[in-house]
């Protein structure tokens, strides 16, 4: 077998059947074995930007590695936002593409870019691969190490002669022992039971290890009351009386509450992002933290921790699960408080019934909730409505939440809920986007009516960049720069050129009927949605501010800086 040949027996061999790419010269190899091959459907979207978030889509959904492919230059250089996301998400991804010949590797040929050296700092690992019999075991540690540990991107670079090369060498089997590592747990119990206002923090690493059933026994088993990172959300299901929801910058007032009078916070596979702790010196100021992570480098990155448990999530949290379920912790008061917050203090939103009224994001979001199968992915863009839907749209499991936390990639959601949709051709998967994010992917309506996907697409459209117009009215003394999209296309009319149906609805009185309709639609369907420009997401804190600082709509006035902000 030459060198692309060995790839495409690598993906067989993972149990890799789906692809996403777009060919060009250096990686045409690859593209000219895809013929003659069985078993591998490679997925051609229509700007290499949307393979990587394709990819990462899939694989947040499946809970598998998600594979892109493009050639090199222009090609791979297109691939870099989408796997920077994945990076900064730990999303395992392998990243493949192709590069000019050995022989012409720095001297500015035709489509050569130093891929390697640009993409250093987003992926765990990388590889430019100037060996052909290095190839088989190259590919093997790639997918291994981009799905073990804390997942992550993995590149490998690879000549066009290497790929043609034929390869002698095989694969090693070298599959590595699970880490099932499990610290003691036994000062971390005394500080549980001493504790009068422990608190549940829980994110992205709980689905990252797959430890959601886990998680959901241990937080029942203690009785905790919790609080999700943007990421975390649908970590404790749509039934657990003690979740508070998202905490942070668009969080809960009654999720924020909880944090500041907490005396310990049990961190749960999070990192402690600015979004969500806000300034760090104001955060938790009361409580001692234990900081249980599968990453070393995520302990004491940014606060240290009074107890720091490092190993598998799930065999840590079984432990705690075994030396808790015979006991009560001496809780009640507490989780009385809690419950009370989260009744006064957490999301709101009318449900306007009035016909004539104007849709607002957050009721059509609860209605949208409300009215969708409980198993349904949705995949969200940057803005707005991304924060609706993390407020105000109950998921029953984090790998139904698709977004983009770390880098908070507009044009994400339509390419990931592409992703999503071959993960689970039979699944129910929406786009939930904004005007601006879904003009940064639309072309790849083009994908969905090749592949005649199901997938079902809902733009809020408010005529505008929505987040960016809110923070320059409240921060920025509300002077407006740049964020006025009134010059939109027609949304209708463009998803019909893609033959995809398509409706428009701007009345509080026509929101179940649009939800029903294109949920119960057998193919894909575009509703658009016109929205108020002037509405906002509250409640907010100012960016670098103390999460206790949190701006409302009724404090708008005497509570929001106009100073400028970094």
């Amino acid at each position: 077998m030459n060198g692309a040949q060995h790839i495409l027996e690598a993906f067989h061999r993972h149990n890799i059947n789906t692809v996403f790419g777009y060919p060009g010269g250096c990686i045409m190899p690859l593209y000219d074995a895809l013929v003659d091959d069985v078993g591998v459907e490679h997925v051609l979207c229509r700007h290499e930007q949307a393979c990587a978030l394709a990819a990462d889509g899939y694989a947040r959904a499946s809970g598998e590695i998600g594979v892109c492919i493009a050639t090199s230059g222009p090609g791979a250089t297109n691939l870099i936002t989408g796997v920077a996301n994945a990076y900064m998400d730990s999303i395992p991804m392998l990243v493949i593409t192709g590069q000019v010949a050995t022989s012409m590797i720095g001297t500015d040929a035709f489509q050569e870019t130093d891929i390697l050296g640009m993409t250093l700092g987003i992926v765990k690992h990388s590889y430019l691969v100037d060996d052909a019999e290095a190839l088989p075991a190259i590919i093997e540690e790639a997918i291994q190490l981009a799905q073990s540990g804390r997942p992550g991107p993995v590149w490998i670079d690879i000549p066009k002669d290497v790929l043609l090369t034929a390869v002698a060498t095989a694969a090693p089997a070298t599959a590595p022992a699970p880490d099932a590592h499990c610290p003691d747990i036994t000062r971390a119990l005394a500080m549980l039971r001493s504790a009068r206002r422990p608190l549940l923090y829980s994110g992205g690493g709980v689905s990252l290890a797959q430890a959601e059933d886990s998680f959901r026994a241990f937080a029942e088993t203690s009785g905790l009351p919790g609080v999700v990172t943007l990421k975390g959300i649908g970590n404790a299901g749509k039934h657990n009386p003690h979740n508070l929801g998202m905490l942070g910058m668009h969080g809960s007032r009654a999720a924020n509450k909880a944090v500041e009078e907490c005396d310990l916070l049990f961190v749960v596979g999070a990192r402690l992002d600015d979004r969500a702790t806000g300034k760090l010196d104001g955060f938790a100021p009361n409580a001692k933290m234990i900081h249980i992570d599968a990453d070393a480098a995520e302990i004491n990155k940014l606060r240290e921790a009074d107890l720091a448990l490092r190993g598998d999530l799930n065999a840590i949290l079984v432990a705690f699960i075994a030396a808790l379920e015979s006991e009560s912790l001496a809780i009640a008061d507490w989780q009385k408080q809690c419950q009370t917050w989260h009744t006064t203090g957490g999301f709101k939103a009318a449900d306007n019934e009035e016909p004539m009224a104007p849709i607002t994001g957050p009721a059509f979001i609860r209605q949208l909730s409300r009215t969708a199968p409980d198993d349904t992915v949705i995949a969200c863009d940057v803005g707005q409505h991304q924060m609706w839907v993390a407020q105000h749209y109950e998921f029953d499991h984090p790998r139904r939440h698709l977004t983009s936390g770390g880098l908070g990639t507009m044009g994400f959601g339509l390419p990931a809920a592409i992703g999503a949709q071959f993960a689970d051709r039979n699944s129910t998967v929406i786009n939930v986007t904004g005007d601006g994010s879904f003009m940064m992917n639309a072309q790849e309506l083009a994908t969905i009516r090749r592949y005649k996907l199901p997938l079902k697409l809902i733009i809020l459209d408010n005529q505008c960049l929505g987040m960016v117009r809110q923070q320059q009215e409240l921060f920025y003394n509300n002077r407006e720069s740049h964020i006025n999209l009134d010059d939109n296309p027609d949304f209708v009319a463009m998803a019909r050129a893609f033959d995809i149906p398509a409706l428009h609805i701007d009345r509080t009185d026509q929101i179940r009927r649009g939800i029903e309709t294109i949920l119960a639609y057998d193919g894909p369907m575009l509703l658009h949605v016109a929205i108020s420009r002037e509405e906002n997401v509250w409640p907010i804190v100012k960016p670098g501010a103390s999460n206790r600082e949190m701006i409302d709509e009724t404090k708008r006035t005497s509570t929001a800086n106009k100073e400028n902000v970094a």
